[in-house]
């Protein structure tokens, strides 16, 4: 049997339609599988109290932008819904015990260009219903900012590096069974 260039062509056009559905059906599948499902189906709600500051940093709103950044995370990835301790399935507890500002760009002639806030939060986070700790585990996370730049663009650095931590504490949770 011969056939056309134009009819070749249709068959290529079919076997890679059909390659890139089974590959995105693939994808899809690999997707879903990530997503708050490992959190076992008898955790609904978890508590998460104020964070604790012992990091001597000397920035008064550290903490409460940390705990609310961590319940942000929570409430828009959805996996758990925040409750109060009386009423959760879980807690997550955390204490902020470092925070260093250090130069992370020198240029020529040793001039800083950039400072990088480092902060560090040791987590635990219990399973109130089995009565276990699920984990306990020290996160790091950083933030640059311009050296020279003063306080507000000092706090975009500390903002940074708790945006990554509230992230990175939110994946071990929902992925740490």
């Amino acid at each position: 049997m011969d056939c056309s260039k134009s009819e070749v062509k249709r068959h290529k056009a079919k076997g890679v339609t059909a390659a890139l559905l089974l590959m995105a059906a693939a994808l899809a599948g690999c997707t879903y599988s990530f997503t708050g499902a490992s959190v076992p189906p008898h955790l609904k709600t978890i508590a998460i109290p104020a964070v604790e500051d012992q990091s001597g940093f000397g920035d008064p709103t550290l903490r409460d932008s940390f705990t609310r950044d961590l319940m942000q995370q929570f409430t828009s990835d959805n996996t758990l819904e925040i409750s109060d301790r009386a009423n959760a399935d879980a807690v997550l507890e955390g204490v902020i015990t470092d925070v260093r500002d250090a130069p992370a760009v020198l240029e020529q002639g040793e001039n800083v260009s950039a400072r990088r806030i480092s902060v560090s939060v040791r987590m635990t986070f219990q399973d109130l219903k089995l009565r276990k700790k699920v984990w306990e585990k020290t996160f790091t996370q950083y933030g640059d900012y311009p050296s020279g730049g003063g306080l507000a663009q000092r706090k975009q650095g500390v903002d940074e590096a708790v945006r990554k931590l509230t992230e990175d504490i939110l994946n071990e949770t929902a992925a740490g069974w």
